[in-house]
């Protein structure tokens, strides 16, 4: 199928932004309104070539849709209230730190109702949401770029992830476990968490109701290092019972909160 010239534009802005950018940043890229930009997404989400995301839009395609979108599109109704009551639980000049999660980029999207937040983190997504927001300042970690996560990871981004103290550290986590605790698929991101979990004062893990019937084969921080989780449904009784011999509260985003 043919695309318009303003089609094109618009799929080459999104190839120089990574694959993926929001719709401000598309504006930007095209001197164009926000408006022409929706407009221009809706036709292409119409192709299968783009396809939409709350306040953005991401390339589909074999080379361009990386595990991070296929996951943000799953339950967004369920991980937008999610990000809703973690919003409630941060306060304005807060130091925190969020990960490549697809729930923490909802959190980042509510996130951009604070002031003066220190935000530092290892994902693009993330870094680009809340950079130049209500005075927050963004700290993006260096680190090897792996592109299935839009987000560096590694040695450099360890060090650089402990220069900071957090008040809150906002994680995602792939599984969750009663006998385990918080997994994840990648090794790496299982390390960057249990670093960053010795260098926050609050650990936070949001995650939606299907991670609780995932495995994942890499464990992340220690359970009783964690704080709160919050998700979209009330855990088993076997997790209840385990969170509650951890020490965490777990708070449900049901809508009414």
């Amino acid at each position: 199928m043919s695309q318009t010239h303003r089609e094109i534009e618009l799929l080459e802005a999104l190839r120089r932004l990574g694959g993926s950018a929001r719709n401000t940043d598309l504006a930007k890229a095209l001197d164009v309104s926000e408006e022409t930009v929706r407009r221009t997404i809706k036709s292409l989400s119409k192709t299968a070539m783009v396809a939409r995301v709350r306040g953005g839009a991401y390339l589909v395609g074999t080379q361009n849709d990386p595990s991070f979108f296929r996951r943000i599109t799953q339950r967004p109704t369920e991980k937008r209230l999610i990000a809703n009551v973690v919003s409630t639980l941060v306060s304005d000049g807060m130091t925190l730190f969020l990960d490549v999660g697809s729930t923490t980029a909802f959190v980042a999207e509510e996130l951009r109702r604070h002031q003066n937040l220190t935000i530092a983190t290892n994902s693009i997504g993330v870094a680009q949401t809340l950079v130049n927001v209500n005075g927050n300042r963004v700290h993006i970690l260096g680190g090897e770029m792996q592109a299935n996560e839009r987000g560096a990871f590694g040695h450099v981004t360890h060090r650089q992830a402990q220069r900071l103290v957090y008040d809150m550290a906002i994680l995602s986590a792939d599984a969750v476990s009663p006998r385990r605790g918080f997994l994840y698929h990648s090794n790496a991101e299982a390390e960057l968490a249990q670093i960053v979990a010795e260098c926050a004062d609050q650990i936070l893990i949001a995650f939606d109701h299907g991670k609780l019937s995932e495995s994942a084969p890499f464990v992340g921080p220690a359970p009783r290092q964690i704080s709160h989780i919050v998700t979209d449904k009330a855990p088993s009784k076997a997790l209840a019972q385990s969170l509650d011999a951890w020490g965490i509260k777990a708070v449900i985003a049901d809508g009414s909160y």
